[in-house]
């Protein structure tokens, strides 16, 4: 009689084992055949079943109708994500079960490759293809200007593949674009560590965002310096470093620098104002002045060139003014007219490059007051009244008494 019920036990074993097969089997079937949604309740019930649940291959089988479910959705929405990291949360269980070796016969199957424009009836539905689709779906949502969606499908695809560089490019400048510094850092990142790959306008946002967005130049200038290591020869790295060293008020080290590039670069009109700025801080203003007016020779529609050659000849004349104003009374008489020529003379020669500005920014009313101001200080009635108009029409008929 014992024997009798121990058969009948090891066949209900043995029925109930080859059951569980048959569900895997039919969750195969249905994901060949397209009948997804029975093909993953089949294979949910296979995954959760201790019978089968310790095989790497019903993970895979799973892994694969998740990604064709996620493929045949083209709404492309949250939703449509939540499906695809499902996916990739079991492909990745699934490798583990494998013991993440590439070259097992479940690993080959997760990490299949596909040929570009393969039928879908032959598309191996691997990790591969998950991220082929995820990339896709990205580029979709880019081109409806759904950058938020377009970004998260970009993300997906990079969880994936750490060393595809269009990804992380894709990804790193969607992020930054979209205020998400973190994210982006964290693409830029890993575009840092790949030995081949051109890195230059990674380091370009990265430095930027560190100075520029957290507010933090040491680890900028820690970063461009690095960055210059690599492109030694990179004009706007080099043009960078220079900007945080001034951030950093380290002065002799930025006229260093900049002395090196004005060397491969004589022209470069954005170094002669950053040389220009330093021999101003540092005193020198006539030969600041000589930088600036060279960077609006080189480059008459700069408008920092402009600006700056304009502001600085207001800075001397209001200095001699203000030596003529502090002299005694008699010394004023003798030497007022001489000074006080100068001083308008300074006036007349900023009116063409505040008027250039003007010309290149025509709605920038801080420029159309310095304007005003001049005309007026000339006396050049008809130019002052011109101007007060254009700035009332903007700021309003009361704009002086604000």
């Amino acid at each position: 009689m014992k024997k009798l019920v121990l058969s009948l036990a090891m066949v209900a074993t043995v029925t109930f084992a080859f059951g569980q097969k048959k569900v895997v089997k039919e969750a195969e079937k249905g994901f060949k055949s397209g009948n997804l949604e029975a093909a993953l309740t089949a294979i949910d019930a296979a995954v959760t079943n201790p019978e089968t649940n310790g095989d790497p291959a019903t993970f895979l089988i799973k892994a694969q109708i998740q990604t064709k479910i996620f493929a045949r959705d083209s709404s492309n929405t949250m939703e449509t994500l939540a499906l695809g990291s499902q996916a990739l949360e079991t492909f990745t269980t699934t490798f583990e079960m494998a013991g993440s070796n590439a070259t097992s016969a479940v690993g080959k199957e997760v990490y299949a490759e596909e040929l570009p424009g393969i039928p879908d009836n032959l598309r191996p539905y691997s990790l591969i293809t998950l991220k082929n689709l995820s990339f896709d779906k990205a580029l979709e949502r880019y081109n409806e200007d759904d950058m938020e969606m377009s970004y998260e499908f970009f993300n997906l695809a990079g969880e994936i593949d750490k060393t595809d560089s269009t990804i992380h490019y894709n990804a790193g400048f969607l992020a930054n674009d979209l205020g998400r510094f973190e994210d982006a850092k964290k693409h830029f990142g890993y575009l840092f560590e790949l030995p081949s790959y051109n890195k230059i306008n990674a380091y370009y946002f990265m430095v930027q965002i560190l100075s520029t967005e957290e507010k933090n130049p040491e680890g900028a200038f820690e970063l461009v310096t690095k960055a210059r290591s690599e492109y030694p020869n990179d004009k706007v790295l080099a043009e960078y470093e220079i900007q945080l060293l001034l951030q950093l008020n380290k002065m002799d080290e930025a006229m260093a620098q900049i002395n090196e590039a004005l060397t491969n670069d004589p022209n470069n009109p954005g170094l002669l104002l950053r040389s220009g700025y330093l021999k101003e801080q540092g005193g020198d203003l006539e030969a600041a002045l000589v930088d600036y007016k060279k960077s609006v020779e080189v480059d008459p529609n700069f408008f920092e060139g402009n600006y700056y050659t304009g502001a600085l000849m207001l800075e001397k004349s209001r200095s001699i003014l203000a030596e003529l104003n502090s002299l005694s009374d008699a010394e004023w008489e003798k030497r007022s007219k001489e000074m006080g020529g100068q001083a308008d003379d300074l006036y007349k020669q900023s009116v063409p490059y505040f008027t250039k500005a003007l010309e290149i920014k025509p709605d920038n009313t801080d420029i159309m007051i310095i304007l005003f101001q001049v005309h007026t200080r000339l006396k050049n009635t008809a130019e002052a009244s011109a101007m007060d108009k254009k700035i009332a029409a903007i700021l309003g008929a009361n704009w002086q008494e604000n």
